[in-house]
């Protein structure tokens, strides 16, 4: 079990109760010190000071994370864990309440865009509960919740070229009030064509598209690439 972001240790001691060893990583250094003396004596839990941003996640077995991250570096957290996802298992995460309800964001509403697809492509996603903000000594501006990921053995869906598909997402909602008419013409000067091709009504935005209808978009844009 890897735990990010432990803090004075208290999840970490009932975790190394469950688990056969927590690898604690905590980037604060008086938090680091304090952990030391706290754990020092416990044959299961290795406590790494370092960024987990940098920590080197390629070089464990599977794992499964806990993580009481800083919500400023959330999303860049999410994103490297993703990355290892041949290792990784499942998150449960402490995060912003906003960005838990994007995270689990179905198409059509305020909520879905880049986070909500970026993740769902890989994970089985759902929200276990929610946590009000004066649960937290000193309490924070914004109300949390717990996110559950479930990495999937394969991606949701098959998409020959990942990188554009991507590329297709983030182009779409960077400007998500204008149709895909209007957002996508930086991928080509013919994307109305495109749009017709791939059976997608060129007047709707982005946040009506499934995933299955921005790989469509996106394997027409490559088909129409080769002709």
């Amino acid at each position: 079990m890897i735990e990010i972001g432990p803090g004075k240790g208290i999840l970490t001691l009932m975790l190394s109760e469950e688990v056969r060893e927590v690898v604690a990583i905590e980037l604060d250094p008086y938090l680091c010190e304090h952990l030391k003396k706290k754990v020092s004596a416990i044959r299961n839990i290795k406590l790494f000071c370092v960024d987990a941003l940098k920590y080197p996640y390629h070089t464990l077995p599977p794992f499964k994370v806990v993580a009481n991250i800083p919500y400023y570096i959330t999303t860049p957290i999410i994103f490297r864990l993703l990355a290892h996802r041949d290792r990784l298992i499942s998150a449960t995460l402490t995060v912003q309440k906003e960005v838990a309800e994007r995270i689990v964001a179905p198409p059509g509403g305020k909520d879905y865009g880049v986070l909500s697809l970026m993740v769902q492509y890989y994970a089985d996603t759902s929200i276990a509960f929610f946590i009000p903000k004066e649960a937290f000594k000193p309490p924070p501006k914004v109300d949390s919740a717990v996110v559950h990921l479930r990495i999937l053995t394969e991606p949701r869906i098959s998409v020959p070229d990942e990188r554009l598909f991507f590329r297709v997402i983030k182009t779409a909602f960077s400007q998500r009030r204008k149709t895909l008419s209007n957002s996508l013409k930086p991928l080509s000067e013919d994307i109305k064509d495109i749009l017709s091709a791939a059976g997608i009504d060129s007047r709707r935005r982005a946040e009506t598209l499934s995933m299955e209808e921005f790989a469509r978009i996106a394997e027409t844009i490559s088909t129409h690439k080769k002709n």
